[in-house]
């Protein structure tokens, strides 16, 4: 029930309400005359209002500014003028900034004494829990979103980590060959030419085997920092592997039994049945955090 001692402060106490909550309000005082073949207009003008407005989802009207700019964007023909004279004549008060509902009462021609004293349905209780489902679910989509990206970033680390590694193994076997090539090619001068010679790659190789060259020493210990990067990665990558598919596996249980809740509301009998559509479309709308492989669906770009 709307607050006010009459018609006018119904309509005032319906215009202080979210955008969604009057588009809600709408849908179910006309239903089965304009709601129903409606439905999905109203939630695009919704979703236009909101992102015109300052205040977003909390806000409840624009300025004639922004109403101008609603109008254009939706093509309608009518002007912010036009609608307000046609509220003074069907006797609403003119106000500063105008509520999505004056748009619903002039766009459908709608009695506005009627939306007013409209009733929002028997089963509330019923619509409350499916609306609190809803936002479990919601908000179980969005964590499993979240932990799927941090899992992707985790394999990406990892990766990352392996081609290091690949490249620090690369780089170790290059400069042992080089190394051994060295020795091989020492030892064999110490056995061949003059005494001179032989004494002098002697001496290079006892000073070339005390002790592994710089780059080889470099090599080695990049490899060994190399692996443990990877060995760490790896693992955190595994670890979010199993965190993303718990928080998925919880989303599209919630998300199954919020649609399960709300298909048993919808197939009883009860008037808030705009609200009712309202949540069975946020509810696939939460479908879209969910990989299409388990019953999500991409919203095209």
């Amino acid at each position: 029930m709307l607050s006010g001692s009459n018609d006018q402060q119904k309509l005032n106490d319906l215009g202080s309400k979210t955008h969604k909550e009057q588009s809600i309000w709408f849908l179910n005082a006309f239903w089965k005359t304009i709601g129903e073949q409606n439905a999905e207009k109203v939630w695009d003008y919704t979703h236009r209002y909101e992102a015109l407005d300052p205040k977003g989802k909390e806000g409840n009207s624009v300025d004639e500014f922004n109403a101008h700019r609603f109008l254009e964007q939706n093509n309608e023909t009518l002007t912010v003028v036009a609608m307000r004279e046609h509220m003074r004549k069907v006797g609403v008060e003119a106000v500063k900034w105008v509520p999505i509902s004056h748009f619903y009462i002039y766009r459908y021609g709608v009695n506005w004494h009627e939306l007013v004293n409209a009733a929002q349905g028997d089963n509330q209780e019923e619509v409350a829990k499916a609306q609190r489902m809803l936002a479990e679910a919601q908000a179980a989509c969005e964590a499993a979103q979240a932990a799927e990206s941090s899992a992707k970033r985790a394999e990406a680390d990892a990766k990352a980590a392996q081609a290091e590694l690949e490249a620090a193994l690369a780089e170790l076997k290059a400069q042992e060959d080089a190394y051994n090539n060295k020795t091989a090619d020492l030892k064999r001068k110490s056995e061949e030419g003059s005494l001179v010679q032989r004494n002098k790659a002697k001496n290079e190789l006892a000073q070339h085997l005390g002790e592994d060259p710089l780059p080889l020493r470099r090599a080695k210990i990049n490899q060994e920092a190399a692996v443990r990067k990877a060995e760490r990665t790896s693992k955190a990558a595994e670890e979010a592997r199993v965190r993303a598919e718990a928080a998925l596996s919880a989303a599209l249980q919630s998300v199954d039994e919020a649609q399960a809740f709300l298909d048993e509301v919808k197939s009883r009998p009860g008037s808030a049945a705009g609200a009712l559509w309202w949540i069975d479309r946020e509810l696939h709308e939460a479908r879209a955090y969910l990989p299409t492989s388990r019953g999500g669906y991409r919203k095209p770009k």
